[in-house]
């Protein structure tokens, strides 16, 4: 309140009711699964397919055949609509980054001659180019799209500087792929073009134990790369002297020299940590040992297990991470239950998130079977859908059976962009699924035998096609958030909420930091109301619940009442046959 007097007994007072928080930030699913590459562990943020594809790569090849993840299947979808999307890469114990050294010369291989090192920020084999064969034009035999080379130019040893160009791993001499490129930088830690203050030395990894994990920043200077960072082992301090002369004559030798380490700029020791023995099983014929080269049977397991049980507690974080919505395409509740329930757990324990998962692996062929897995859970916090579903991978040019968690967040976003939250994603108008066929076609009493058993079932209408006709939670009881579209609408409000209070945490318990309150939220619920996410609603704030001894807790309390609108799932329609010469009352 401000206050000013303008003259003697008379005063006026503003009370300032328009009050409105920071918006809310970026907010869409976070899936967890294996990725061709990218930073392992690490819960990184995309906003569009193409930085995803850019980040953690698409297709590759194993074996004598190529593939896509089904992350990436996921992340296709749910990016065509979704404006932002966590990306948790899930990869073996042991994964690590590869690197490159630069020399003085290009004929030193001793680590005295090593001037700096880079270190990718991705991790994996895939990052590997190191000992490749050099073809015409210095094409390196095992350079792919997905890994890097280097390159030093220009350097001078009058002013001690060089520039510094990082290359697709598969571009040649002739026709050279920069995609970053820094100008000008040296080894003077008191120059502001420093080399690791122009390309940065930070990076992030997991520390903690397996129950506590937390990202750990290491480094000094933010990173303005894209795709590495530097680590400098021979510094020329002051470089040149007050009027502009080197300082030392030493010094220049320590600038690396021309060209690129080995003559080609290679990268080596990336690793994809401990992964399946054997080939890698993808679509319909993951296993329970085996789900895209990892086993995620157990949260124990090494070569998987550990590292899913680590990414969803990463994601259990909800101050840092800011999700609606977990996924973990690949796992499914019969051959993982573990990882499935871990992932359950950290949506109700956020209470601000919803988990798609699946009940089973592609050819299960019992109902029973399929039903019986919904039955070990009770939560408003997860959902399951049934059966898989044949989609066109067109980076492929071939047909692949997918799970339903690779669709239906792609289905949710879809129908949030063209209506909201509370809108059931389900149903002819918002729940088609864009997919060559589902694994079966149900009957109608398939889908009765399926819903009473909440699971969601995929169905298929001749002349419409795939979409999905259910919408239940996993929760046992009869309420209304046994419905996906009132848990999401609880989601959006809550979320809506939370970012208004925290900015009056701290501040004085006072009518006024109440009307703040109000003033903020009541406006937003009267637009949901609006947008029919609301029957009715009631907020209070006021004296009746901030008690003095609730004051004197320094507790500010609200309550809000909702009536939250229901989807109309069942039409009934009676036809009433009359006799001639009846009159129909208006």
């Amino acid at each position: 309140m401000a206050e000013k007097i303008v003259s003697p007994g008379v005063f006026t007072r503003e009370n300032d009711l328009s009050f409105l928080p920071a918006g809310v930030g970026a907010i869409g699913a976070a899936i967890v699964g294996p990725t061709v590459k990218g930073p392992a562990g690490i819960p990184t943020m995309v906003t569009s397919y193409a930085e995803y594809v850019e980040k953690f790569g698409d297709t590759f090849q194993s074996g004598s055949d190529y593939y896509q993840y089904l992350t990436s299947h996921t992340a296709e979808r749910y990016l065509q609509f979704g404006g932002a999307l966590t990306v948790v890469r899930v990869a073996g114990t042991g994964v690590s980054v590869a690197t490159a050294s630069a020399n003085t010369s290009s004929a030193a291989t001793s680590a005295g001659s090593k001037v700096f090192t880079l270190h990718t920020l991705a991790h994996g084999s895939v990052l590997n180019n190191a000992g490749s064969t050099v073809g015409e034009n210095q094409q390196l035999s095992d350079g792919t799209k997905d890994n890097l080379r280097w390159e030093v130019t220009g350097k001078n040893t009058i002013t001690g500087t060089f520039n510094l160009l990082l290359r697709r791993g598969n571009d040649t001499s002739n026709n050279k792929v920069i995609l970053e490129q820094f100008n000008g930088v040296n080894l003077d830690p008191n120059s502001p073009n420093y080399i690791s203050k122009a390309i940065g030395d930070s990076y992030d990894t997991t520390a903690g134990t397996a129950s506590d994990p937390y990202i750990q920043a290491n480094g000094s200077y933010v990173r303005k790369s894209s795709y590495i960072r530097v680590e400098v082992h021979k510094q020329t301090v002051n470089y040149l002297d007050e009027n502009g002369s080197i300082r030392l004559s030493a010094a220049s030798a320590s600038l690396p020299a021309n060209g690129s380490g080995s003559l080609q700029g290679q990268f080596g020791g990336g690793s994809d940590g401990a992964t399946v023995a054997g080939a890698k099983l993808f679509y319909d014929t993951i296993t329970d040992l085996n789900t895209q080269g990892l086993d995620a049977n157990d949260l124990a397991n090494t070569n998987g297990g550990v590292k899913y049980a680590e990414a969803l507690q990463l994601l259990a974080n909800q101050d840092f991470y800011d999700i609606n919505m977990i996924i973990v395409p690949g796992v499914n509740q019969k051959d993982h239950a573990a990882v499935v329930n871990k992932a359950i757990t950290v949506c109700e324990t956020r209470g601000d998130a919803i988990a798609i998962v699946d009940p089973v692996r592609y050819g299960t062929t019992t109902l029973s079977t399929v039903t019986g897995e919904a039955n070990d859970y009770n939560s408003s916090y997860a959902a399951m859908y049934w059966p898989w579903v044949q989609i066109a991978d067109n980076q492929l040019g071939k047909n692949v059976w997918v799970p339903p968690s690779v669709v239906m967040p792609g289905v949710m976003a879809y129908s949030d962009n063209v209506a909201a939250e509370w809108y059931a994603p389900a149903g002819l108008n918002r729940g088609g699924i864009t997919a060559i066929k589902a694994e079966r076609n149900l009957t109608h009493t398939n889908r009765d035998t399926l819903y009473e058993n909440r699971i969601n079932p995929i169905a298929t209408f001749p002349g419409v096609g795939v979409c999905a006709w259910g919408q239940k939670t996993l929760q046992k009881r009869a309420s209304a958030l046994d419905r996906i579209n009132v848990r999401r609408l609880l989601i959006n409000l809550k979320k809506f909420i939370a970012s208004t209070s925290k900015y009056l945490v701290f501040e004085q318990n006072t009518v006024a930091t109440r009307n703040r309150f109000l003033s903020a939220v009541v406006p937003y619920m009267e637009e949901v109301q609006a947008n029919q996410g609301l029957y009715a609603f009631k907020v209070v704030m006021d004296a009746t619940n901030n008690t003095p001894e609730v004051v004197d807790r320094n507790i500010l309390k609200g309550d809000i009442f909702l009536q939250p609108a229901k989807a109309a799932e069942f039409i009934v329609i009676d036809f009433n046959v009359m006799p001639t010469g009846a009159t129909f009352a208006d």
